[in-house]
């Protein structure tokens, strides 16, 4: 009786799109928040081009091989979507991840954990920004749900003393690229299978990584084997599933909503560390997943149930 009450609340969507629309985006931010142990470790044994391009080339992989053993029939691109448009954008979602991972793996070895988490996190306040300045409508609600994220985002990342350096700005310019991935996918999933435009995706960041890191970093054996397990991981899970639920996700979620529930990231980044590092959480911290998390719950709440809440002006009730 109470999940036919909810779903009656939800209204015209299906089990199946909401579960997609929210299940998958939450799935993700879980995976990506206890993948960021994998990353710090990695860190510091190699560049940040060697790293980004051997977790591109484990995703391309993965996805190659799902690709061919998954395809199913609701993935298969509908008529009208072209091949050249789903190449296109698996090219530029591409770009954008490079761009935006990159920056955020150089930045690393010279920011606190913490800053660079709530840094990289702002995306949830540039996608409505960007929306408005694409011309998409943004729900009112949302603007309240994304100011509270952010509070609770500092809240929680943020332990000492708040100041920009030069490493900050790299971050403040990975959330932006974020912010745009998250609309790109966006633009060009909704025609497009979002398995083989993941491949592309993973394809583009492998080859320009790889690409760079050999002109800069001369990536050796002996600076991947101490982490291969950490790579295997963060390509396979954080990359290859993670993002493909994103974009299975962005086919019926509102990026805004999205992104939301993406920066649960941090909540669970945080969890991981009591779990598996044995760190602690402070009253702050802890206040801060609390808001993150009741920004989230109100994001999900169905217009129809705002327009139940909101007060009725005087004279519109009718007599019985």
């Amino acid at each position: 009786m109470y999940f036919q009450g909810l779903f009656s609340i939800i209204g015209p969507m299906s089990r199946k799109k909401y579960i997609r629309s929210i299940g998958f985006p939450l799935l993700a931010a879980l995976i990506w928040g206890t993948a960021f142990v994998s990353q710090r470790i990695s860190a510091g044994h190699m560049g940040a081009f060697t790293f980004n391009g051997a977790r591109g080339l484990v995703a391309f992989v993965a996805m190659g091989l799902v690709s061919c053993a998954f395809r199913r029939r609701e993935y298969r691109e509908s008529a009208g979507a072209s091949r050249r448009r789903l190449v296109l954008g698996g090219v530029c979602c591409g770009v954008l991840l490079t761009v935006a991972s990159n920056l955020q793996q150089l930045a690393m070895s010279d920011t606190a954990a913490g800053k660079a988490g709530f840094l990289t996190s702002l995306y949830i306040v540039l996608v409505p920004v960007l929306s408005r300045f694409l011309r998409r409508r943004v729900p009112a609600a949302l603007w309240g749900s994304v100011a509270a994220a952010a509070v609770g985002l500092y809240l929680l990342c943020v332990r000492e003393g708040f100041s920009l350096a030069p490493s900050d700005l790299l971050l403040l310019l990975c959330a932006l690229t974020f912010a745009g991935h998250i609309l790109a996918v966006d633009y060009f999933v909704r025609d497009a299978n979002p398995l083989a435009m993941s491949c592309i995706q993973f394809a583009v960041m492998a080859a320009l990584s790889l690409g760079t890191a050999f002109v800069w970093e001369r990536p050796t054996w002996e600076q991947l084997r101490p982490c291969l397990g950490q790579i295997l991981y963060v390509g396979i899970f954080s990359s290859a599933v993670a993002y493909t639920l994103q974009m299975a996700a962005q086919k019926t979620a509102n990026p805004v909503t999205l992104s939301l529930l993406l920066s649960l990231e941090s909540v669970f980044s945080a969890v991981a560390g009591v779990l598996f590092l044995r760190e602690t959480l402070s009253s702050r911290e802890c206040l801060g997943c609390f808001v993150i998390l009741c920004a989230v719950i109100l994001a999900q709440l169905p217009d129809s149930l705002w327009r139940r809440l909101r007060p009725r002006p005087a004279g519109s009730a009718t007599n019985k």
